[in-house]
């Protein structure tokens, strides 16, 4: 099964797709893990889009399709898969109805408030890359596991998390118009608790 997964900042899509890739035996698809591994791997459409990046320039559209046809084309894939973080824009979802056959897509839906307060909550440990919610950690700023200080990263202020969420509506949300009409679009509630979600998910795949 062909799937792709929808969802603002910190809707969990991640770790979601990671789930339900381990419990399917499919590979996930991020566009951003397969465009650092062709520029590794020095692909020809790797290199193209190393000199975009390079020269301070987006990657165009039509390098990143290459990228993910490349990337389904692999034996890993024939029996499925979930493409997370692409498409963003409808653009490249016409794009991709060229190369693949989509079977569902999944819109994990959250709330702006609920999505602020998430990110902007969350605490970091430089030293050892544990997270922590504050809800959980009743004043304390050490990290549990290491006693290092906990910090804020500026990716996770309120005001840099609402506009990365300007940015996902402006540009993504169109995408759920889109797969609707093609009558593809399956909603889940995000702010159930993460279980739920996975079964949701889980159920919707399987019909």
């Amino acid at each position: 099964m062909n799937v792709i997964f929808l969802g603002p900042p910190g809707a969990g899509k991640g770790t979601q797709a990671q789930r339900i890739c381990n419990a399917l035996n499919i590979p996930q698809i991020s566009t951003g893990d397969i465009l650092r591994r062709a520029m590794k791997e020095e692909t020809p459409t790797g290199l193209k889009a190393k000199s975009f990046i390079e020269a301070g320039l987006l990657v165009p559209d039509e390098v990143i399709i290459d990228i993910v046809r490349e990337r389904l084309a692999q034996d890993d894939c024939q029996n499925g898969y979930i493409l997370d973080g692409f498409p963003r824009t409808v653009p490249q979802a016409e794009a991709l109805e060229t190369i693949a056959k989509i079977d569902v897509v999944v819109d994990l839906d959250v709330a702006d408030e609920e999505l602020i307060a998430r990110l902007s909550g969350r605490r970091v440990c430089l030293n050892c890359g544990a997270t922590y919610h504050v809800s959980h950690l009743n004043g304390e700023t050490k990290c549990a596991k290491c006693g290092e200080e906990l910090i804020q990263r500026k990716d996770d202020s309120a005001e840099t998390v609402l506009a990365r969420l300007n940015v996902y509506h402006e540009q993504t949300a169109p995408l759920v118009d889109f797969y609707q009409k093609k009558g593809t679009l399956k909603v889940i509630d995000g702010a159930q608790d993460m279980d739920t979600i996975f079964e949701s998910i889980l159920a919707v795949m399987k019909g």
